[in-house]
């Protein structure tokens, strides 16, 4: 016998194998063969379904976040414009109270002036009074030294006060 062909027995034998293994996997194997292979088919195709639908809500949550970021924006810029309109409220109303404050002190300053300059133009005319007795009792002094001098006054104040 040779290695290279073999006899018909072995060869009829070897069939024989053959076909009852082929028909124990074809009765048994390759149903449970082929309903693992349908199950992971279907657990794939439900794997890329649920994918797909993830892949969809990530992009409806992104479209979310940017309207969501694009709200908070422009609630940003609302709010910093509100900042602004009462920041130059204040100002406006701290530069009013000023104004009015600074008026007010300027017309009590002119005030303080004006009855200071009444003071010192009164305390003038008293010292101007006084000066001018003074004056006038030093200058009758002088010419009523003698009592010719002082009669002599005397008469001419009475012909002064007669004629009125």
């Amino acid at each position: 016998m040779s290695l290279i062909t073999p006899d018909f027995g072995l060869f009829f034998w070897m069939t024989v194998v053959f076909l009852v293994v082929l028909f124990i996997l074809w009765k048994f194997g390759f149903p449970v063969i082929v309903k693992m292979v349908e199950e992971r088919k279907a657990y794939i195709d439900d794997s890329l379904r649920k994918a797909h639908e993830a892949n969809e809500r990530l992009a409806n949550i992104q479209k979310e976040g940017e309207s969501i970021l694009q709200e908070a924006r422009e609630k940003q810029a609302q709010i910093l414009r509100e900042a602004a309109e009462t920041r130059d409220a204040i100002v406006e109303k701290a530069q009013d109270k000023a104004r009015s404050e600074g008026a007010r002190l300027l017309d009590e300053a002119k005030a303080a002036i004006e009855q200071e300059k009444k003071a010192a133009i009164a305390d003038i005319r008293q010292q101007v009074a006084m000066l001018s007795v003074e004056i006038a009792e030093k200058v009758l002094k002088q010419n009523l030294k003698d009592d010719k001098s002082q009669m002599d006054l005397i008469d001419r104040m009475l012909d002064e006060v007669s004629v009125k």
